[in-house]
């Protein structure tokens, strides 16, 4: 019979057997996130602080629009 360090070892063949088809995907998804990651800390320390020493953040947008009655029914 095995006992629990073969059977360790058996498992652990198996997994890796299994996992060599999804690993480069894995790997890959890794990379994808770490140059996100990388690339939003390079934007937040380029930003320019404001005056109290935060980061700058744009001013609000603002669109004109006209408004339009509804026609009571």
């Amino acid at each position: 019979m095995f006992g629990i360090g073969e059977l360790t070892l058996l498992l652990l063949v198996i997994v890796a057997v299994l996992a060599v088809k999804r690993l480069p995907d894995l790997v890959r998804s890794a990379g994808k996130a770490a140059r996100i990651l990388k690339s939003e800390k390079r934007a937040l320390k380029d930003q320019k602080p404001d005056a109290d020493g935060g980061p700058h953040r744009p001013s609000p947008r603002v669109i004109r629009g006209e408004t339009a009655e509804r026609d009571a029914p």
